[in-house]
């Protein structure tokens, strides 16, 4: 179900990325087409300047758009839709300025203003939502705040909606001309309410000092603009420097997050290595051991996983081999993960059935698993010399054994996955090998990869993939060969589990045939 979420998540991201950047391409063109009417028409030449910034500012937001397609963080999709909110504002802003001079047809000019006034109020609406996340907004005044938005907008939006019939805070004559009413100071209350406590919930947040100065710029640089020129540059001026506002928020709040996030991808990075370190890698894992052949790996969908698989002489007669999976993914699992790994390799060690092992590693994790926490696992210890291999599951994916030329699933009995509660009982199972037969072990990543339809790669899929290798193969070509089934299967769609598999080859005491 999540991994179905998840695949619908991305398709909308992506699909919602492509029309962003459509739309802001659209918005230049059409603002760049009719721009030039601005300098061969006489009547639209007192507006060119407007038309000039216009056509400027919605280039910059194309390349601003695409800039930060491949951002990523808290926020982004909010500044993503500023960019587009502004785009589409320079362009209904230069048709506004040409209707303008159109009087034959002054009810576009009405329809263009009243567009321009929802687009002001979303774009506040928008920076302020922006903000909060970014700058992790929060406290009594965050709420209060929030409880107040949906209010002033709801009136702005009912005195915009009321001009339509009469004209409350603005309307345009027969002559194409914008004239304010004695009531106009109204459509302001929502941006003066919204720039004020916007900027004390900046000014009060814990964000680096820099990221709080280029959030204000956004409510600072209009209000410096509108004082400066009086409203001279109409609009274009207005929606000029709330877009160097967003270019500046862009070059300092995402280059922040980024270089934090290039640290963060250090530290994951360590961190896989050392817990790749603390997986068995190296093949032949037993060059001098005839016996058996045996490969494992790991794949994580995250740089770090949850997964582990381990394998360990207990003594010269006896292999032990594990695989777990534990619940989560990325760093808190992989702590637990070796932690538990850990804790499986001293109770190996100290002896005992493949159920006391679990048994009192389940203990253990319990006695100190604040964060609540499990693992499935499945243990094995094989008797080299007889080919006897017995086996304990703590709620694991069945094991798949083939012991008659055939790959088929071996449901053994389940307990309990390790750490989810104190006391857990489990069973042995024994397993007699022959010459020539072959266990495989796996975490649920593999039955559970899924295609972009979210179909499920299935526990069939993996018998069929099993069953096609030729009989000669090596454990490795194996592996290999599930794993390309696998991809084959899902073709593009993303990895969300971790992908661990296992797998042993019994030739008994004398050796592989050469």
């Amino acid at each position: 179900m999540d991994k179905s979420k998840s695949n619908v998540e991305k398709k909308n991201k992506y699909s919602g990325l492509v029309l962003g950047l459509i739309f802001t391409i659209f918005s230049a063109a059409i603002t760049f087409i009719v721009c030039g009417d601005f300098f061969s028409d006489p009547r639209l030449e007192p507006s060119a300047f407007d038309a000039g910034v216009d056509t400027l500012g919605s280039v910059v937001c194309v390349a601003l758009f695409y800039g930060c397609m491949k951002q990523k963080g808290e926020g982004v999709i909010y500044f993503r839709s500023l960019i587009v909110l502004v785009s589409a504002s320079f362009m209904v802003n230069i048709l506004l300025c040409y209707s303008a001079f159109l009087p034959e047809i002054t009810w576009i000019c009405f329809t263009f203003c009243l567009i321009s006034k929802f687009l002001n109020l979303a774009i506040i609406t928008l920076f302020y939502l922006y903000v909060k996340v970014t700058l992790n907004l929060k406290g009594k005044l965050t709420t209060l705040v929030e409880k107040a938005i949906p209010i002033l907008i709801m009136l702005e939006v009912l005195l915009l909606v009321a001009d339509i019939f009469y004209p409350v805070t603005f309307q345009v004559d027969a002559t194409g001309n914008y004239l304010k009413t004695d009531l106009f100071l109204l459509e302001h209350v929502y941006f003066t309410f919204a720039a004020i406590f916007t900027t004390i919930l900046i000014f009060k947040s814990d964000a680096p000092k820099n990221q709080k100065s280029a959030a204000l710029t956004f409510v600072i640089m209009p209000i410096i603009e509108y004082l400066a020129f009086y409203d001279s540059l109409a609009n274009s001026g207005m929606y000029g420097v709330v877009l160097m506002s967003l270019v500046v928020m862009y070059c300092i709040i995402f280059n922040d997050k980024i270089t934090k996030l290039a640290a963060t991808e250090t530290e994951l990075n360590m961190a896989k290595d050392i817990q790749t370190s603390m997986l068995p890698v190296l093949f032949p894992a037993f060059p001098n051991r005839k016996e058996f052949d045996l490969h494992a790996s790991m794949d994580p969908a995250k740089e770090v996983g949850g997964d582990f698989y381990d394998f360990f002489l207990i003594d010269d007669d006896h292999l032990g081999m594990a695989i777990a999976d534990v619940s989560g993914k990325g760093v808190p699992a992989a702590l637990f993960m070796m932690s538990s790994k850990i804790l499986l390799d001293v109770h190996s060690n100290m002896g005992g059935t493949p159920s006391e092992i679990l048994e009192r590693v389940n203990k253990t994790i319990n006695s100190t698993n604040k964060a609540h926490m499990f693992v499935t696992m499945w243990l094995g210890i094989l008797e080299i010399s007889t080919g006897k291999l017995t086996t304990s599951s703590a709620g694991h994916e069945f094991p798949i054994i083939n012991v008659n030329g055939k790959y088929e699933i071996y449901k053994d009995q389940h307990g309990l996955p390790v750490g989810a509660f104190p006391i857990s009982k489990y069973t042995n199972h024994e397993i007699q090998l022959k010459k020539g037969d072959s266990v495989f072990v796996y975490t649920d990543g593999v039955a559970e990869a899924a295609d972009a339809n979210n179909e499920f790669f299935g526990v069939e899929r993996t018998l069929d993939a099993l069953n096609s290798m030729p009989k000669d193969s090596s454990q490795k070509e194996v592996l290999l060969g599930v794993r390309s089934a696998v991809d084959a299967f899902v073709k593009d769609a993303p990895q969300f589990d971790d992908l661990t598999m296992l797998g042993i080859k019994y030739y008994g005491p004398e050796g592989k045939d050469e």
